[in-house]
Parts: structure tokens; C-alpha cells; sequence
């Protein structure tokens, strides 16, 4: 699950809108641009403005300060910044969200999986709560589909 998490991890945003960028530009029929725009205006949106801004404005405590140390199991290191939502699930479902209209079933299944293992492995390594986590992924769905509205793209109509 610590793998997982560290896959998730927003400061890995330039490994994979790379591989993106690198897939739409080899298989454009398979990954459209537009994809990738989406991914990467979202990315903006998601991880740098609104998931800090909701951090810090509401302060939610994360599940060890919340609840105590006998009833939380933390797996790996306690992380200071406040839960609610979740970085890690937010790009996770960001992801998965932007990239997978269009695309084969092999890769959305791929990308989908990727998210829920993101998604539960910060409720399993004691990161996160599961309102964090859904928060943050209904965040994610919401910016992505007002995005694609805004660029006009069929496959999210």
C-alpha cells in the first residue's frame, strides 16, 4: 500500500503528464490531445489551487491526531498537513478522469485500477479518512467534467 500511496503522490505529475504527452503524440487515435489538455489544465485546478485551498481552509485533523494513537495504525511516516481532501486521491482520479475517455478498454481498466489503489491505499496506510478520500475523488470527477464541458469534448457529453 506504501507503493501505492507514493505512486499517487502529486509530485509525480511530471513522470506521467510525460507519458501522456508521449502517448498522444505517438497514438493519437489511442490517447486524444485533448486528453492530455484536460489532464494537465486539471492537474492546475485540482492539486495546486483547490486541494490546498480546502486543506487550509478547513483545517480537518487526519485520522491519528483525530482518533489517537491506539486506535489508528499508521503505516509509514505521519504527514503535518491537514485531510481533507486527499492530494494523492484527487490526482489519482484526476488521472484516470481525463485520460480515459476514448481510450481502449485495456487502459481505462489500467487507469481505473490505479485510482482505487491509490484511493484505498491512503485508507489503509492511516493517511487518510474514507470522507478524505471520496471527497477528493468527487472533486477531481466535478473539475474534470466542468473541463470537458468548457473544451467542448464529445466523449464527456
Amino acid at each position: 500500500m506504501l507503493t501505492a500511496s507514493a505512486l499517487g503522490h502529486p509530485n509525480r505529475y511530471p513522470f506521467y503528464l510525460a507519458i501522456a504527452l508521449w502517448c498522444s503524440w505517438r497514438w493519437p487515435a489511442r490517447l486524444a490531445p485533448r486528453n492530455v489538455v484536460v489532464f494537465a489544465v486539471g492537474f492546475v485546478l485540482v492539486s495546486v489551487l483547490l486541494v490546498p485551498m480546502l486543506k487550509t481552509g478547513l483545517g480537518l485533523a487526519r485520522p491519528l491526531a483525530a482518533l489517537g494513537p491506539a486506535a489508528v495504525t499508521l503505516v509509514g511516516e505521519p504527514e503535518a498537513s491537514p485531510a481533507f481532501p486527499s492530494g494523492h486521491a484527487a490526482f489519482a482520479v484526476l488521472a484516470a478522469a481525463s485520460l480515459t475517455p476514448g481510450t481502449a478498454w485495456a487502459a481505462r481498466v489500467s487507469l481505473l485500477l490505479f485510482a482505487i489503489g491509490v484511493c484505498l491505499s491512503r485508507i489503509s496506510v492511516g493517511a487518510h479518512f474514507p470522507a478524505d478520500v471520496l471527497g477528493a475523488a468527487l472533486l477531481s470527477l466535478a473539475v474534470v467534467k466542468a473541463l470537458g464541458a468548457a473544451f467542448r469534448i464529445g466523449a464527456w457529453r
